[in-house]
């Protein structure tokens, strides 16, 4: 017997209707999709705006005063250092520590027996020389009455040439050695100059009015007198007229000038502040671990002696000071409102062309320092200014339009 099999072949029509079920299944998701985004982006455009808050600040009136603070050292107006020309034993010390002294005065001697040895020696030498002189000259007139003798001989041939021409040769040398007496006389005389100006070296003193600050000078030291003699005195001319040099840095130094005043302290004397006024700007700059500064000098009166030469000090400088000035914060003239703008969703495809636009919060505006913003009836308003003196923080402004307790704008944000 023979089986017959039987092919089983799908419905064509029913593989059709199940093909149109499944796209229309995704039409239909895609349909829901789409007003989904749709309903989102009405949404998102139809959001109120979150409200803005504002930081401000109120216009005030008053003084505005700008500093620099520079730190430094307080110095006499004048110091001397006095060291010995001369190599010596120090016979004797006559000044001290604090001692006020007068110009002229002694501070002290060294051993001078051998420079008076000198000096008595180039006395004798000045001595024979004028003798020498004197002997040459009193030769001179004898040579003289002998030519001219022999010359009247000559004249009326009483005498032969060969006695006129010793005569006049004699003569000669007579005036010559004249000359070389006085040239040793010369040099013995400069020679005892030297002598007496070293032993007046010998005394040291004081070549100013003022006051002894240290001394390192003790008897029985021998002094070396060379390229760096040693410093056995220092003196301050007046303390009572001091100076204060301070460090200026570099980024204040163009807004420091002379004649202006300034004000410091020094921990010697806590709380109490005293008055100077810059009297010099130096050009020479002095730079420390990459640091510029300039030295500034300060005029200090201390009458009362309250202030010592090294006192360490740190002064405050009036660069600029206005009264009656309308004063804002510095960051007032850095706000502007955002500038609006729309934002683009740039997105590609079907979510790009759905999605929609809306209007962002832009960018900052325009700020160039000539005006600021003041916040009137909840709005903010431009108003222009002219811009004062700064300490950094504050500005002194001036303006027609602005007055003191008006809110100026310094900043923006969005509310909650």
């Amino acid at each position: 017997m023979s089986e017959t099999k039987t092919e089983t072949r799908p419905d064509i029509a029913s593989l059709g209707r199940m093909r149109s079920g499944r796209k229309g299944r995704r039409w239909l998701w895609l349909g829901l999709v789409l007003a989904l985004l749709a309903g989102g982006g009405w949404y998102y455009l139809n959001q109120p705006a979150a409200p803005v808050r504002y930081e401000t600040a109120e216009v005030t009136e008053g003084a505005l005063t700008v500093t620099v603070v520079a730190t430094g050292t307080v110095q006499p107006t004048t110091q001397v250092d006095i060291s010995s020309e001369l190599s010596g034993t120090v016979a004797a010390v006559e000044a001290d520590f604090n001692d006020e002294v007068a110009e002229g005065q002694i501070l002290a001697r060294l051993d001078d027996t051998k420079l008076k040895a000198q000096l008595t020696n180039a006395q004798a030498q000045l001595a024979s020389a004028k003798a020498k002189l004197a002997s040459a000259e009193a030769t001179v007139a004898e040579t003289a009455d002998a030519l001219d003798s022999a010359m009247a001989l000559d004249k009326r041939g009483l005498t032969t040439r060969n006695v006129v021409v010793p005569a006049k040769a004699a003569h000669d040398r007579a005036l010559a050695a004249v000359d070389s007496a006085r040239a040793d006389v010369l040099l013995a005389e400069a020679n005892l100059d030297l002598q007496q100006a070293d032993l007046e070296k010998a005394v040291i003193r004081s070549p100013i009015n003022g006051i002894v600050l240290n001394r390192t000078a003790e008897k029985g030291q021998i002094v070396a007198a060379s390229l760096e003699a040693p410093v056995l005195f220092t003196l301050a001319e007046d303390l009572t007229h001091m100076e204060l040099q301070v460090d200026i840095d570099e980024a204040d130094i163009g807004r420091v000038a002379v004649g202006q005043k300034a004000s410091f302290t020094v921990d010697a004397h806590a709380g109490k502040r005293f008055e100077a006024e810059i009297t010099s700007l130096r050009y020479a700059p002095q730079t420390t671990d990459g640091v510029v500064t300039y030295t500034g000098v300060l005029s200090v009166e201390n009458d009362r002696l309250l202030l010592r030469p090294g006192m360490t000090a740190t002064a405050t400088i009036t660069v600029a000071e206005q009264t009656d000035a309308l004063i804002v914060p510095t960051a007032a003239l850095r706000y502007a409102p955002p500038v609006t703008t729309t934002e683009s969703r740039r997105g590609s495809g079907l979510l790009g062309m759905i999605m929609p636009s809306r209007p962002g919060a832009g960018t900052t505006g325009k700020v160039d320092g000539s005006s600021l913003w003041v916040l009137r009836a909840g709005q903010p308003v431009q108003v222009k200014i002219t811009p004062g003196a700064t300490d950094g923080s504050r500005i002194a402004v001036t303006s027609d339009e602005l007055k003191p307790g008006d809110a100026v704008i310094l900043s923006q944000s969005a509310g909650g």
